[in-house]
């Protein structure tokens, strides 16, 4: 527990790197005249708490954090390229629906009207982030298959680029499926995220609830008295 304590005061204190390979077992337990099974549960914390990644075959590195201003709408690609970081999607469905009685209210849709619902695991550099459900008009998204990693990306090719958003964060603890997806123990607090974006008419465009690791996401915003 000293061993992993000073490992996590290290990560947090930017005396590694993301993406950065951490010791390996064997020079750490030299290093710290310990055993290699007493390194070995030492990482095992760090990986338990999502601040170091394993690599079959490779090592132990730092993970990668995001830190999202909350003034700023932009899309999940465009925050972890301005970070240097690799952005992608696990897709687990694209489909079109009959929108929900929520979803319907959301977007401001009449009765069983249709949507895109678009349900995927947010990566950086191949680490999962978040899992997302977006829903958006059929109007606008009518081939739910050709949306690729960057939603954003397609709205706005399509002349459907959202202009702001309202967005509400709380915190909940992850079910046994949501844990499964997010690779994180059960009850873990993930940060849930609720956002409807519209278009400079007024028009709602997207639905999205995003379940973000709360280990891998600092949601910063700056205030001004007066």
């Amino acid at each position: 527990m000293q061993i992993a304590r000073k490992l996590t005061d290290d990560v947090r204190a930017g005396r590694y790197q993301v993406d950065q390979a951490l010791p390996s077992e064997r020079t750490l337990s030299e290093q710290l005249n310990v055993s290699r099974v007493t390194a070995r549960k030492a990482i095992d914390q760090l990986v338990e708490q999502g601040l170091v990644v394993r690599r079959r075959g490779s090592g132990n590195y730092i993970a990668p954090r995001i830190e999202q201003p909350l003034s700023n709408l932009s899309s999940f690609s465009e925050q972890l390229q301005q970070r240097g970081y690799k952005p992608g999607s696990r897709w687990l469905k694209r489909e079109i629906v009959t929108a929900s009685a929520d979803e319907q209210m959301s977007l401001g849709l009449s009765p069983h009207s249709k949507v895109a619902r678009l349900e995927r695991l947010r990566l950086a550099d191949d680490v999962a982030m978040a899992y997302e459900v977006s829903v958006l008009p059929y109007s606008v998204v009518p081939q739910p298959e050709s949306v690729g990693d960057s939603l954003y990306q397609f709205l706005e090719k399509n002349g459907k680029a959202p202009a702001r958003a309202l967005q509400h964060i709380r915190a909940m603890n992850a079910s046994a499926e949501l844990a499964r997806q997010l690779d994180v123990p059960e009850g873990q607090a993930v940060l849930f995220i609720t956002r409807i974006a519209y278009l400079a008419s007024g028009e709602a465009v997207e639905l999205t609830h995003s379940y973000c690791r709360s280990d891998h996401y600092d949601f910063v915003a700056e205030m001004r008295r007066g």
